[in-house]
């Protein structure tokens, strides 16, 4: 069985299909599937479907970097407060991809929700984009808090994963960018040990080869297995049995 560590079944480009997608996850031995919180308006369709699913589908809870403004974001992080039941608060982190217009609320945002991972001992599943040096600041700052959880869609170098290491316990989400031509990705994968390697689809979005471009779902997740196993030289089946051994100790699953 493999475990797909980060997906979001309650997107619009995958909603209308996402039952037949979850079914078609479970003929492909994916068994096990966590969906990524994003905020209020998007999380009312992610426990809908989750609750159709118990003990296939999970739930996080977090606030989306990307959806924090100077307006709305302590409303949202009071939402997330009251949200139980969950198996990591994520996606959490920051993203400064659009711009750096919220930076300052982005960063307190992370700060309290690290937080709030440790009250509850939680996991945390980080989305990062073009900031990994204040992400880096922010987890030695927080070293005390004693955090674990996953780098969710790694593209960082081994060094970047070193250093992470140093101030909590942090696994790497690795998903269809391990299989694109041009990828450092796998490289980097080849260094860190696979007792931190995670496996995700992150759909409906980076789907891999051959789906390239493509909708992206959990039934690909056996591609992305078969090309982490391929470059940690290891059988298909190892690496599946290791990664879902990861996963449902990481998440409590």
């Amino acid at each position: 069985m493999l475990v797909d560590t980060h997906t979001h079944f309650y997107d619009d480009w995958l909603l209308p299909d996402a039952e037949a997608a979850i079914q078609r996850a479970l003929d492909a031995g994916v068994g096990k599937m966590i969906q990524a919180d994003v905020d209020s308006t998007e999380r009312p369709r992610m426990w809908e479907i989750g609750l159709r699913h118990p003990g296939v589908l999970f739930q996080m809870a977090g606030l989306y970097p990307g959806s924090v403004t100077a307006d709305n974001w302590r409303y949202e992080l009071d939402l997330v407060h009251g949200i139980t039941g969950v198996v990591a608060i994520g996606e959490i982190g920051l993203d400064y991809h659009e711009g750096r217009e919220f930076e300052k609320e982005q960063k307190e945002v992370l700060r309290l929700q690290l937080e709030l991972a440790a009250q509850r001992n939680l996991p945390v599943n980080i989305h990062l984009r073009d900031a990994w040096e204040d992400l880096l600041t922010i987890f030695k700052d927080c070293r005390h808090l004693n955090l674990r959880g996953n780098l969710h869609c790694f593209s960082g170098s081994y060094e970047v994963y070193e250093e992470a290491n140093r101030y909590g316990d942090w696994s790497v989400g690795i998903g269809g960018v391990i299989t694109f031509k041009n990828s450092k990705l796998a490289g980097t994968v080849a260094r860190i040990p696979l007792h931190h390697i995670l496996l995700e689809t992150d759909a409906p979005y980076l789907a891999p080869v051959p789906h390239r471009g493509e909708r992206n779902e959990s039934s690909y997740l056996p591609l992305i297995a078969q090309k982490v196993a391929e470059v940690k030289g290891l059988t298909r089946e190892e690496c599946e049995r290791i990664t879902t051994e990861n996963a449902e100790r990481l998440f409590n699953i």
